[in-house]
């Protein structure tokens, strides 16, 4: 999703000046300060050495051609032919030899020498610059390759840099609840009683949670996140979620319930048999996000319904609410880091960080499935979790 809009803003960008009138791009004059520099430099490098080429064989030729002539003891006249065509071969030789140069230089040398150039400037923090794919098969996928590696560097120096300034947001506002506190005890202003340090200690416990699930976050996007393998029982994981969350549920007005399609849960506790192969923790996880993002858009008198089925080479986990729903314009932006359906909403009941979605897709892609999202704004919506099933 961010590297679809990155591509959406960067597609005009001044890399495209080779795109130029004409199948050979713009006029040099249009050309990059560093590309006309470069071409200049090889460009005189292959004069300079086909010059000297080109004088060496010319004479070369033209005295072997006379000197053969004289030695046969041929008349003036055949002398002169025989000179006249030696002078011709050593001119043919030559021309052929620029026109190889030529090809050569077109074909290899130009390329490599805007790779290089394209190259220092990169090195020189400039990731605007591209690279016409031009040449040989080789030189072409080459000059494909390196596009591509200077558009992933873009891609993740633009994601640093949101990160950066997405996690300076995020820590602000509870570091500035501490710090007011903390200054208004100190001032006097207000009393350091049970109120005051307990409200200052939700904030620590805030800023706390935030780190780890950054932490978890960039472990995860890394494939270093540690995982403890095992034979996970997928209803006895959801029953597990749903008593974690039925106090909550039940102070918030909203049933909470695990839907199986063989028997009533509520009434029956044999579930029929499904097993997959994962981190019991980091699933748990997982649904623990999905059901707490889920309580927090349903309103009092609606539900949350947990269930699993056995579909093709996969078990499919989903967790229904019938909340406000998404918007259809917000839904690829819901497992971006820090992005919230609704901003006001992001310090309500200690701090939101806004990671959990993030985080419940990592989690999904570190056991190789994968996680998708419905939603009908003002009927609710449902996350579907698919997993490999156990062989």
């Amino acid at each position: 999703m961010r590297r679809r809009g990155f591509e959406q803003r960067h597609q005009h960008r001044p890399h495209d000046w080779y795109w130029g009138d004409g199948p050979g791009g713009r006029h040099p004059s249009h050309w990059p300060r560093w590309k006309r520099r470069r071409q200049g430099v090889w460009f005189l490098r292959f004069a300079t050495v086909f010059g000297i080429l080109l004088t060496l064989v010319l004479g070369g030729m033209a005295a072997a051609a006379f000197l053969l002539a004289n030695l046969a003891g041929a008349d003036g006249s055949t002398a002169l032919l025989v000179w006249f065509a030696g002078c011709g071969l050593a001119l043919t030789l030559p021309l052929l030899a620029v026109a190889l140069a030529t090809w050569a230089f077109r074909g290899f040398a130009r390329p490599l020498a805007e790779l290089m150039a394209a190259a220092d400037q990169v090195a020189d923090g400039d990731l605007s610059v591209r690279i016409e794919e031009q040449g040989p098969g080789d030189i072409r996928r080459f000059s494909r390759s390196f596009n591509h590696m200077i558009e992933e560097l873009a891609l993740a120096d633009e994601r640093r840099r949101a990160l950066t300034a997405d996690v300076a947001h995020e820590l602000r506002t509870p570091l500035h609840i501490i710090q007011g506190n903390l200054e208004g005890v100190l001032d006097g202003v207000y009393e350091a009683d049970t109120e005051h340090i307990q409200a200052t200690l939700d904030e620590t416990r805030a800023l706390s949670r935030l780190v780890e699930d950054l932490q978890t976050l960039s472990l995860a996007e890394a494939g270093q996140l540690p995982m403890a393998w095992e034979q996970v029982d997928v209803w006895e994981l959801l029953l597990d979620v749903q008593t974690s969350f039925s106090g909550q549920a039940d102070a918030a007005g909203i049933l909470l319930e695990v839907k199986n399609d063989v028997a009533d849960p509520n009434q029956n506790r044999t579930y029929p048999s499904l097993i997959i192969k994962g981190d019991y923790g980091r699933l748990n996880q997982v649904l623990t996000n999905l059901v707490a993002n889920a309580m927090r858009y349903t309103e009092e008198g609606g539900a949350i319904t947990l269930h699993a089925h056995q579909a093709t080479e996969s078990v499919n986990l989903t967790v229904t609410d019938s909340g406000q729903g998404i918007l259809p314009e917000q839904l690829p932006y819901l497992f971006d880091r820090f992005w919230r359906a609704d901003p006001a909403r992001s310090h309500i009941s200690g701090a939101h960080s806004g990671l959990g979605l993030a985080i419940a897709q990592q989690l999904v892609l570190a056991h190789g499935g994968d996680i998708q999202v419905q939603s009908t704004v003002g009927e609710g919506t449902t996350f579907e979790v698919r997993l490999p099933e156990d062989h």
